[in-house]
């Protein structure tokens, strides 16, 4: 299937490894000229040349940071026609360590860098009659669960997605939610809880993921991929769980 999206510029924030990454190659092979957005300028570069893109290294946590990704993007490749807001930060683990500046830094992280990225291409994107805005949640967003800040900062990015998909819906721009689950990749969380206790991790798997096993980067990839097809034209405000029935919610 052709997704439409050859020649369209894509900027992926947090994207040299783990699901951005996976989501900067997907795009990059249907066609997509792809940003690379992080903040190590040696994993920036090198991922955007495997992927014949362009990179950027900044830190989105700041507003300038935020900023330059998007007029280096411009300047350099042209107008940002998808956007994956795929930074994320977590703070504390429990109640037993989470306060106001744990659920500052949650929010800071999640909700304000993705709204904050989002209001920077936005005016574009309506204005060209065209725009495809994915925000990368979590299972733990839809529903409870993992740390509380982080929880409650994904319950509001999907409550972003939602009023903003509405107020942008005429224009030709589409705003979704993508929910992974509990995904392996080498490096990443819990592929270091699967080295320091397998045993804890196998018994997770049997209660937890009805599949089996963990989620993978490339099928969270592949979802996103269609998010921003040009067939993808009346999915709007969605929050979609990509974690094999992991989750418990009903909607």
């Amino acid at each position: 299937m052709d997704f439409g999206i050859a020649g369209k510029v894509a900027l992926v924030t947090a994207a040299t490894r783990g699901i951005g990454l996976g989501i900067a190659q997907a795009l990059a092979n249907e066609g997509a000229r792809v940003s690379v957005v992080a903040r190590t300028a040696a994993d920036v570069q090198r991922v955007a040349e495997s992927i014949k893109g362009f990179g950027v290294a900044t830190d989105v946590t700041t507003e300038d940071g935020c900023r330059k990704s998007v007029e280096e993007t411009v300047r350099n490749l042209g107008p940002v026609d998808i956007l994956i807001n795929n930074f994320g930060a977590r703070a504390g683990t429990s109640w037993r360590d989470t306060g106001p500046e744990e659920l500052e830094a949650a929010f800071a992280g999640n909700v304000v860098v993705s709204a904050r990225m989002t209001q920077l291409v936005l005016p574009g994107m309506v204005e060209r009659g065209w725009g495809r805005v994915v925000v990368i949640t979590s299972v733990y967003g839809r529903e409870s669960g993992g740390a509380p800040a982080y929880n409650a900062a994904k319950a509001a990015e999907i409550s972003l997605v939602k009023s903003l998909a509405r107020e942008v819906a005429a224009s030709g721009v589409t705003v979704n939610g993508v929910a992974p689950g509990s995904i392996l990749w080498e490096g990443g969380g819990w592929h270091r809880r699967q080295q320091a206790d397998p045993e804890g991790i196998a018994e997770f798997i049997r209660h937890e993921m009805p599949l089996g096993r963990f989620g993978t980067v490339d099928e969270v990839a592949g979802v996103v991929a269609f998010v921003c097809s040009k067939q993808a034209s009346l999915l709007s405000g969605a929050s979609i769980a990509v974690d094999g029935a992991q989750g418990r919610s009903n909607i």
